[in-house]
């Protein structure tokens, strides 16, 4: 069975504990690391320079403490694969759903089903929904 290793365990611990049920359960079921939990100022600002991330300080869910939002993928890595990208994305959704975690994620921003319609691709991110949604 996979398991997270030192580094995914860290980034985990940055977050709200429902990212923390919920990504403990998905490792049981699929293989993944956590790139990131907690953003620090310079952190967030240097990905929000770079096109990684469409706010500035303090205005990402990765800013708060505990992180209401995580960046997780398939391991291992091949940005290159979205549709493995996309499979993920269904997994996660669908064990949030069964354990009752409103999650919002970066490939449908709007949660309507439809990825064409996102403006802004960031697959790896997977946040609390504020609005209680499951999508």
């Amino acid at each position: 069975m996979p398991s997270f290793g030192t580094r995914s365990r860290m980034q985990l611990n940055s977050c709200h504990s429902d990212l923390q049920k919920l990504f403990e359960e998905v490792i049981k079921h699929y293989d993944c690391t956590i790139l990131e939990g907690h953003r620090t100022e310079d952190r967030q600002n240097e990905l929000y320079s770079q096109g990684k991330s469409k706010v500035q300080f303090p205005n990402s869910k990765h800013n708060s403490f505990p992180s209401l939002a995580v960046d997780a993928v398939p391991y291992p890595i091949d940005w290159d694969d979205t549709r493995r990208f996309y499979m993920f994305v269904g997994i996660v959704r669908g064990i949030a759903s069964q354990l009752g975690i409103n999650i919002r994620c970066g490939a449908d921003w709007d949660g309507d089903l439809e990825v064409k319609d996102q403006n802004f691709h960031d697959l790896p991110h997977f946040e609390i929904d504020p609005l209680g949604r499951h999508y």
